[in-house]
């Protein structure tokens, strides 16, 4: 009986032992499997999201314990992963999150991922604003999507009353988990902007709403066209600034005297918003280059 169950124990041993894997075993497994889809850096790049997601250890960390074993299952949740990213699906999709201005943002095919010169936009707007902390101002998000703009603006400037408008009920859906996650409050509004009205008075206005036109769809990622919402992102080619439009017009009732009025912008029409904006009435308008040095956001005051 004795022998029976050493022999057992030696087969489970054996066992665990060929299931283990090292990580850096497959991460040249990534690299080679994503070779058509990434180049070498951003394949590391997203192995080590997946890596951090499965082990719940900052990726730093994981890098200062050495070449660990993983375990049998972690092997087979991380292998999910890579066969996912094979057929284009994003990173955060398949993780469920997104780091976004040193949060963790829910995300599913419903809203678009959070993107790092959304992060430069809302950054000009908290220190645009940081000085009168200890003034209670009125701030409207349009377009909340996974509500990364508004949550990131309350958490840093807690002083302002923050709504959020989108025409979606499930990227509402997705915000609301969102702010009861990070612990901030956030009054959504399920509306289209196009036909919306509202006698509330504000302090500062913010959008990213659609703005790439169908004919630059030829120089997006292939997994961006097929599993971000197209609604949040795609206008006409023969009415690209129908969004600022309508933003600027609601914007141009509904702030308040010296109130700001921010987006971000598509990089090809920088001077077409500005111009826009001028038509409009506004004034100190401000053109501003993302990290890339390209046209993306624009702050103009009434």
């Amino acid at each position: 009986m004795a022998d029976g169950t050493d022999k057992i124990g030696l087969l489970s041993q054996q066992i665990s032992n060929f299931a283990k894997m090292k990580i850096e075993a497959l991460k040249e497994d990534f690299i080679i499997e994503l070779e058509p889809l990434y180049d070498v850096d951003e394949t590391k790049n997203l192995f080590g999201l997946a890596l951090e997601h499965v082990l719940e250890i900052h990726y730093n960390k994981i890098r200062l314990l050495g070449d660990l074993d993983l375990s049998y299952l972690q092997v087979q949740k991380l292998l999910t992963v890579l066969n996912d990213l094979k057929i284009g699906r994003p990173i955060q999709y398949i993780l469920g999150e997104a780091h976004f201005y040193g949060s963790v943002f829910k995300v599913n095919e419903s809203v678009l991922i959070p993107r790092p010169e959304t992060e430069e936009l809302v950054d000009w707007i908290i220190n645009e604003n940081l000085p009168d902390v200890r003034v209670q101002k009125g701030l409207l998000d349009i377009g909340t999507g996974s509500g990364c703009i508004p949550i990131a603006l309350k958490k840093h400037l807690p002083n302002f009353a923050v709504s959020s408008i989108d025409i979606s009920g499930k990227a509402i859906a997705v915000a609301v988990q969102n702010a009861k996650a990070i612990g901030v409050e956030i009054d959504f509004i399920e509306a289209d902007i196009l036909g919306y009205e509202s006698e509330q008075k504000f302090d500062v206005i913010v959008s990213n709403p659609p703005y790439i036109r169908a004919l630059e769809k030829v120089e997006m990622h292939a997994n961006v066209l097929k599993h971000e919402p197209h609604l949040a992102l795609f206008v006409a080619d023969d009415d690209p600034l129908v969004f600022y439009n309508a933003i600027a017009a609601f914007a141009k009732t509904n702030l308040k005297a010296k109130g700001q009025l921010y987006f971000e912008i598509n990089e090809y029409l920088g001077k077409e918003t500005v111009e826009l904006l001028k038509a409009k009435g506004f004034n100190d308008i401000v053109l501003r280059k993302d990290m890339h040095g390209k046209d993306r956001m624009i702050k103009a005051k009434v």
